[in-house]
Parts: C-alpha cells; structure tokens; sequence
C-alpha cells in the first residue's frame, strides 16, 4: 500500500535510561578512598558540622551551669536549695541537651553518608 504523502514517519525519541558519568568524575567515596584535596573536603566539612554541635553543647552547658556557684554565694543560706537544684533541677537540662547533642551529630552523619553515597 502506498503512504499518503502527508504522513511521515517520526521517530520517538527520550533521554538514555541508563546514564554513564564523565570518564573524569569520581564518586565521593573515590575521592575520600584516595585522600583527595575535595575527599578531605568532604571530610573536614563533617568535622566542622560536629564541632559546630559540640560547641552549642558545651555553650548551653556552661550558660546552664556557670552561674549556679554565682548563685549559691548569693545565698549562703540555701543549703537545701543547693541540693535541691543539683539534685534535681539540673537533670533534665542535661538529658536534654545530651539527647539534642547525640541527634544533631547522628543527622550529620546521615547527611554526609548521603552525600557520599551519592543518593
């Protein structure tokens, strides 16, 4: 049968499924294996981000508990209080800030894993 002369065949055409990366880039992992200018990057950028969590930490902390023996001079007569505050009242600060400390720095772990396993 003969093709009417107004249709033409087209050809469908999409992205490849598969994609292959440029021959000359490596995957993070690579660069951290072989101890590259960007793997040490990609390295002190997780240091950073821990001690940046380290050192909130220990700032709430001192905020927390470094005027208490300020307080305590204040009021020398306040035995029961001084128990009463570092027997009870400083606990549940510092379980706080301990369990913000150990989220914060399990979250920049999972962030750099994703990084370098390229998800």
């Amino acid at each position: 049968m003969p093709q009417d002369p107004g249709e033409r065949r087209v050809t469908v055409t999409g992205p490849p499924r598969r994609t292959r990366r440029a021959s000359g880039h490596h995957r993070p992992r690579t660069e951290i294996d072989e101890q590259t200018t960007l793997g040490h990057t990609y390295v002190r950028s997780l240091m950073r981000s821990q001690l940046r969590a380290g050192l909130a930490a220990l700032a709430v902390l001192g905020l927390l508990v470094g005027p208490l023996p300020l307080l305590f001079a204040a009021l020398p007569d306040a035995r029961r209080l001084e128990w009463a505050v570092l027997g009870f009242g400083l606990y549940a600060p510092l379980v706080l800030l301990a369990r913000w400390y150990v989220r914060r720095a399990e979250r920049n772990e999972r962030d750099f894993v994703r990084l370098v396993e390229d998800r």
